[in-house]
């Protein structure tokens, strides 16, 4: 993904633009702990937890597609989360990380994270924040955008430690390219 594609966060600016500007600083917080690194460290744990750097990007990704193609506009998830039994194996993504090469894991997170960019572009031409997505939970894209903050957050800083713990990088992140 480029960053530069990103929505820079405002110093005053709207709600819309304040709301998908701390998404994108989120997001590029987490590329920025996740990638770059190669596949044994891209697994590492630390104990007790099981959960990994690979796990929390393949996470993401499918957390992306769900909320911004099934729950804004009804529309099918798309590859590989379509092909998943979830009722059979609800952490699938989390187990078959390791499984998939960094780069694949990067590929699938930026490409569900471009698709969501084009589903709120999408969905902010067609009702703004205010537009209520095709699931029966009647969540506007508002409290979408909200809940993806939350979910960046509490995985970014997960990913802080797993990532300090494997080469000591800390920090909030990569600045924006000039």
């Amino acid at each position: 993904m480029d960053l530069n594609t990103m929505t820079e966060l405002p110093a005053a600016g709207d709600e819309t633009q304040t709301m998908l500007g701390v998404l994108d600083r989120n997001r590029r917080t987490f590329a920025w702990k996740c990638f770059g690194l190669d596949a044994a460290r891209m697994n590492t744990r630390l104990a007790p937890s099981t959960m990994t750097l690979g796990g929390l990007v393949k996470h993401l990704a499918l957390v992306e597609d769900d909320m911004f193609s099934n729950r804004l506009f009804g529309r099918d998830p798309g590859t590989p989360w379509n092909a998943v039994d979830w009722d059979a194996d609800p952490d699938w993504e989390w187990r078959t990380a390791a499984d998939d090469s960094p780069e694949e894991l990067q590929a699938l997170w930026e490409g569900a994270v471009e698709r969501a960019h084009a589903s709120v572009a999408a969905a902010l031409a067609e009702g703004g924040m205010g537009k209520v997505g095709k699931r029966d939970d009647g969540q506007n894209l508002r409290r979408m955008v909200a809940d993806m903050i939350e979910e960046y957050a509490r995985h970014t800083g997960h990913a802080d430690l797993i990532r300090e713990s494997i080469d000591g990088l800390v920090g909030e992140g990569q600045p924006l390219p000039q």
